[in-house]
């Protein structure tokens, strides 16, 4: 009875210990992935069309440049330092010396496309802060239509 016993508790410490050890693995994982906190859904790899903004001297990414400007705007925090994705030198940029192109296909439909290279009928950053607060973004049918023509 006793060997009995010991052999159940060194299986179960075994057993345990292997728990353990996934479970850290998972969180590591779950560490690595970068998701918007603003809608809650995972920032692609590709960056394409995503932000990033410090806070307290963490990192937050954004999937949509829409929603780095409507979750600044909302905690009361300051863009001067946020960070863009480039879609024409795939690096992130400065937002404030991006120019921006209404009308691109964005995750969240907000539809502003950041480039590094001055482009034509660009916008500036303010004026693309100033659009999502006024709700004048491609996810809104009305803009979507006079920006599309149709």
């Amino acid at each position: 009875m006793i060997k009995f016993n010991l052999l159940l508790i060194v299986a179960l410490t075994f057993f345990s210990a292997c728990n353990s050890s996934q479970s850290s693995s998972t969180e590591a994982l779950k560490s690595e992935v970068k998701v918007c906190p603003k809608c809650n859904m995972e920032v692609e790899k590709s960056n394409m069309h995503s932000a990033s903004l410090v806070k307290n001297g963490t990192i937050h990414y954004f999937d949509d440049i829409g929603c780095m400007i409507l979750w600044s705007h909302e905690n009361d925090i300051d863009t001067t330092k946020a960070k863009v994705f480039s879609r024409d030198t795939a690096h992130y940029v400065d937002a404030a010396s991006a120019s921006y192109k209404i009308g691109e296909k964005t995750p969240m439909s907000y539809g502003f496309g950041a480039y590094e290279n001055g482009i034509q009928n660009h916008i500036d950053f303010d004026e693309v802060y100033m659009k999502m607060l006024r709700g004048e973004h491609m996810a809104n049918p009305k803009i979507r239509k006079q920006v599309l023509g149709y």
